[in-house]
């Protein structure tokens, strides 16, 4: 693909972007930013989760584990849809009874300030982490891409980005973040079928075809029963996905901000469960774009050196038609800039109210003030993983939520199941105990436990420990 095709193709989305933003943003209130105006179409929020559950790393990443995984992460994707109940069902009604606009100030309600913060700064943690990487990795391929054409500094890749992304919400906020991920949502998914469809004609193959040789191949295998201490162990990989979810989605400031600028609770919950359903039909369909990815790198002798790149190499370099290469091009911008722009808007949202406690009179200064700060500090965050060289995202990305969001789990676990009053210093320190003793115990684990090594499900023990922690300082009380 010719440079000038790259520098058309991101030029023409960055305007879309900036026509949709400016579009979705006229005429609201000043809440606008934080809640969206709460008038979402529940079918167009639907779509936006589905955008918003899948980031760059996701496009890229998911059909790179086939090689290493198979179909596995479809046992997870179980358990999100089970995850997705409980908000739906448990999260949802909650937060739209309490009418709040930042998740955490549940925390506030039932346990009082302390917890509050620590949630907020938990979320604020977990969340400048995780985006930042998502972004980190897209901007390495635009590096390759383009940027190294040009001699052009990685820092500068990552302060173009974020610039971008800080023009596109700092007025719109989460109204603008709401209609670029459902534009995002079709892009993505034009891309994957084109590139199916692409391949599959380039293999010499019919629709049929190509499905038999999927499932015949060493890359369709699903259920992973036999060996419990297997990473890719299906419950394992189940639990993990069912508390996962429900701690980077329903505790996550991020995602669900688009769910909850629905009108109201029944809207929410309809488009919830409408977009696991269609988050189910998508990532099979990137699984299964991983295993023709595959086997078309093994028909025309193509060594796979690492698989966060094949989809970007066999769309791009391959000889594929233009339409692919460019549809890919689009998707990854695309998840990057809704992606980064969600992370932005919720995290801005979050500091604003939750850490510096804005009131009325403040709140649009501090709020900008805010804005710029975390995009400020996110791009450095990119360039820090620039220097250090983050790998296997996917993994890592889950990695840390296990650890991050571990806490924020236990204190809305224990403040929904128990009437218990917890003294409000020792909040903090249960916290930042939690996931450390959790590490000391994933680390041993394998010594401990006969051979069994944590995943993703150390985030159960994490909270658990963080339940126990509230427990031994806590005393019956009603709640407040």
């Amino acid at each position: 693909m010719s440079h000038a095709v790259i520098i058309a193709t991101i030029g023409l989305y960055v305007a879309l972007l900036f026509v949709v933003a400016w579009v979705s943003s006229r005429g609201g209130a000043r809440d606008l930013f934080f809640t969206g105006g709460r008038n979402t179409p529940r079918v167009v929020a639907a779509i936006a989760m589905v955008g918003a559950a899948m980031s760059g790393v996701t496009y890229i990443s998911v059909p790179g584990t086939v090689a290493a995984d198979s179909f596995s992460y479809l046992q997870t994707t179980l358990g999100f849809f089970f995850g997705y109940v409980i908000i739906s069902y448990l999260l949802i009604p909650l937060y739209y009874r309490l009418g709040v606009v930042s998740l955490y100030e549940y925390l506030d309600n039932r346990f009082g300030v302390s917890a509050h913060r620590t949630g907020a700064w938990f979320f604020f943690v977990a969340k400048i982490l995780s985006a930042s990487l998502r972004a980190y990795i897209i901007c390495v391929v635009l590096q390759e891409l383009l940027y190294e054409h040009y001699d052009i500094p990685f820092a500068v890749n990552a302060f173009i980005m974020m610039a971008m992304v800080w023009l596109y919400t700092r007025r719109g906020g989460v109204r603008s973040v709401v209609w670029v991920e459902m534009v995002k949502t079709i892009i993505m998914l034009a891309s994957i079928v084109v590139a199916i469809v692409a391949i599959i004609g380039a293999l010499g193959m019919n629709f049929g075809e190509a499905l038999n040789a999927i499932a015949h191949s060493d890359y369709s295998d699903v259920l992973f029963m036999d060996d419990p201490l297997d990473r890719r162990y299906f419950w394992k990989q189940f639990i993990a996905g069912i508390f996962l979810v429900v701690a980077m989605t329903g505790l996550d400031q991020d995602m669900m901000q688009t769910i909850l600028s629905c009108r109201n609770k029944r809207d929410a919950q309809r488009g919830m469960m409408t977009s696991i359903v269609i988050q189910v039909v998508v990532i099979t369909l990137f699984l299964c774009l991983g295993a023709l990815l595959y086997i078309y790198a093994d028909a025309n002798g193509i060594v796979v050196t690492q698989g966060d790149t094949l989809f970007g190499y066999v769309a791009t370099e391959c000889g594929l038609p233009i339409v692919v290469g460019t549809l890919f091009l689009l998707g990854l911008v695309a998840s990057t800039y809704s992606s980064a722009g969600s992370a932005l808007t919720a995290l801005t949202t979050s500091f604003t109210l939750d850490i510096l406690g804005a009131k009325a009179d403040r709140v649009v200064s501090l709020r900008k003030l805010s804005h710029t700060a975390i995009a400020v500090v996110m791009m450095c965050v990119i360039i820090i993983f620039g220097y250090t060289s983050a790998e296997g995202a996917i993994t890592l990305i889950f990695t840390m939520a296990s650890y991050t969001y571990g806490p924020l789990l236990g204190m809305f676990t224990f403040g929904l199941f128990s009437r218990r009053s917890v003294r409000g210093r020792a909040i903090p320190f249960i916290a930042i105990v939690a996931p450390l003793l959790s590490y000391v115990v994933s680390s041993n684990s394998a010594m401990w436990f006969g051979g069994y090594v944590f995943s993703y499900e150390i985030i159960v023990v994490n909270a658990a420990i963080t339940i126990l922690g509230m427990f031994l300082a806590s005393k019956s009380a009603k709640c407040r």
